[in-house]
């Protein structure tokens, strides 16, 4: 038929026949971008796809769940972006930064842009690594996706939290402190283990253990918190970036099955990789745990409850899922449900006792809020650290307050210090050894010490501040350590970007509470603020 005399029907007909399908637009617009090489090798292209030892026969078999293209990503994430800033916005210019509960929710905040930044900007690395490393197409445009999420990420909350930083200390210098910093190491050495190992390892331990398995528990608990403390301005880039975190446990999960599928030789490799990364990721998360039971003067739900939702629940769901691939749940997973109970309390009693060298001043519970971790931990709390506290509320008191004035030893893996307790008696402080070349280096479980044992020659460079310190290599140039007035402590704190009085210490009297004070014209309270409104009701109704 000739085109002039096409009828309006049967061209209409035509142009629907040309239409492509969603999955055929997709196809065009993710795998046809892709190539086969001709003049180099691909095992010379893709030089780490083999090393690992995982199998893959068909990388066609690889499905983006979520279908999406990149010029569809772009307009979604510009709007997200537009809501987001306008959010912002509105807090800075209504002085938002004084409705928050108290000052005290503030000190945790120095922990996040401190800790969670870097990891953000870290994690962007190893996705643009993974992206070059990876043959098959599909799966290299979804780890330049997730690349470009957490470099997005890393910006939205610079620019939430900088508002914070004209008002509080603590917060100007977090890239300087996130790579010297003592308890910055411990998020610091987690990303650089996993960039340093090879792509498949990466996605399995980020994408997955991390990701699809543990990171509810920082944006679901913690976000909430930020919400009931007052905090709209972190509450609107956490729930902005959940959407992406969602895409993310998807990539995940897909990754696994992925892997699963391909071939059986793989399915003992991954399970090792679950392993290690599980509690690698449990480990880190310890920084959550003393946050929500410590840092949040109106708290949400308690770290047990919080890891008895997330993992137990939702992971115990996940891991019968995969039970028909041969994939069991993660070595130790039974620890971490007897430490739930402890964790927080150990990890708090660390910070007071290091107070000094810390980047946030730190403060003993109240009887408040001690009464509320009894109720949250009512077999643990009153046994084992009511009692700690109480001595160490005397001491102060008495004008003698208690600092630990040693340096820790360091687990040469998760870098902790030994803080953690035996799994079945938390009187006793746990502690591994583990031999390499004739040295002996120390563990803070059994978990880190199985870790280190596969790969003893990665973990014996750990850089380990404490180690560093004694070493004398953790001082500025300008440091003269025979000068009469030389104090080692204080110049290691310079080297971490401490200032020594200013940032750390206690809370009563820091500048932060100072200034909460004389601005606000409200204390710096002790005690949950909820608590103090109703406590003269309750005496009544009592």
């Amino acid at each position: 038929m000739n085109q002039a005399t096409l009828t309006p029907t049967a061209e209409a007909a035509k142009t629907a026949a040309k239409k492509l399908s969603l999955k055929e637009n997709y196809a065009l617009l993710t795998r046809d971008l892709g190539w086969e090489p001709t003049y180099q090798k691909p095992e010379d292209v893709f030089r780490h796809a083999q090393f690992e030892g995982i199998q893959i026969h068909d990388w066609e078999k690889w499905e983006d769940p979520f279908r999406l293209t990149m010029d569809a990503y772009w307009k979604y994430q510009g709007e997200k972006e537009r809501k987001l800033y306008a959010i912002l916005d509105a807090f800075q210019q209504n002085n938002a930064q004084f409705n928050v509960s108290d000052v005290r929710y503030l000190q945790a905040l120095k922990i996040f842009i401190n800790g969670v930044i870097g990891m953000e900007y870290a994690s962007h690395r190893g996705f643009n690594i993974v992206g070059r490393e990876f043959p098959g197409t599909a799966a290299r445009i979804a780890a330049q996706m997730q690349a470009i999420d957490e470099l997005r990420h890393a910006q939205t909350q610079t620019h939430a939290l900088s508002h914070y930083n004209k008002y509080f200390a603590g917060m100007s210098e977090f890239p300087y402190q996130y790579d010297r910093t003592w308890y910055l190491s411990i998020p610091k050495s987690f990303f650089e283990d996993a960039v340093s190992s090879g792509p498949f390892e990466f996605v399995v331990g980020i994408c997955f253990a991390f990701e699809y398995v543990l990171t509810n528990l920082v944006f679901m608990p913690w976000m909430s918190g930020a919400a009931y403390n007052g905090d709209m301005s972190t509450v609107s880039f956490g729930f902005s970036a959940q959407s992406d975190e969602a895409r993310h446990m998807t990539l995940g999960i897909e990754v696994i099955k992925f892997l699963l599928e391909q071939d059986p030789a793989n399915v003992p490799i991954v399970q090792g990789w679950i392993d290690k990364w599980f509690w690698r990721g449990y480990r880190l998360l310890s920084l959550v745990a003393a946050m929500m039971d410590y840092m949040l003067p109106k708290r949400v739900m308690s770290w047990a409850e919080a890891w008895e939702i997330y993992y137990e629940q939702n992971g115990g769901a996940l891991f019968a899922d995969l039970a028909r691939y041969g994939i069991r749940p993660p070595r130790h997973a039974d620890v971490t449900v007897k430490e739930k109970a402890h964790v927080s309390h150990q990890l708090w009693s660390t910070f007071y006792q290091f107070r000094h060298a810390a980047g946030f001043p730190v403060w003993l519970p109240s009887e408040d809020e001690q009464q509320w971790l009894a109720a949250k931990y009512p077999d643990t709390f009153d046994r084992y650290y009511r009692p700690r506290y109480a001595h160490w509320a005397a001491m102060e008191q008495a004008g003698t307050p208690f600092a630990n004035a040693t340096l820790p030893q360091l687990c040469q893996v998760c870098q902790w210090p030994l803080l953690f307790t035996e799994p079945d008696d938390p009187t006793q402080i746990c502690y591994r050894e583990e031999s390499y070349l004739g040295e002996k280096f120390h563990c803070c479980s059994d978990g880190c010490r199985e870790i280190f044992a596969k790969e003893p020659q990665k973990y014996v460079h750990a850089h380990l501040p404490v180690h560093q310190i004694y070493q004398g290599s953790y001082f500025l140039p300008d440091v003269n350590p025979t000068a009469p007035d030389f104090n080692p402590l204080v110049q290691a704190l310079r080297y971490m970007g401490i200032t020594a009085g200013l940032d750390g210490g206690d809370f009563q009297g820091h500048v932060d509470a100072q200034n909460w004070e004389r601005w606000t014209q409200r204390p710096a309270s002790m005690h949950d603020p909820m608590q103090t409104l109703l406590q003269p009701l309750q005496r009544q109704q009592a």
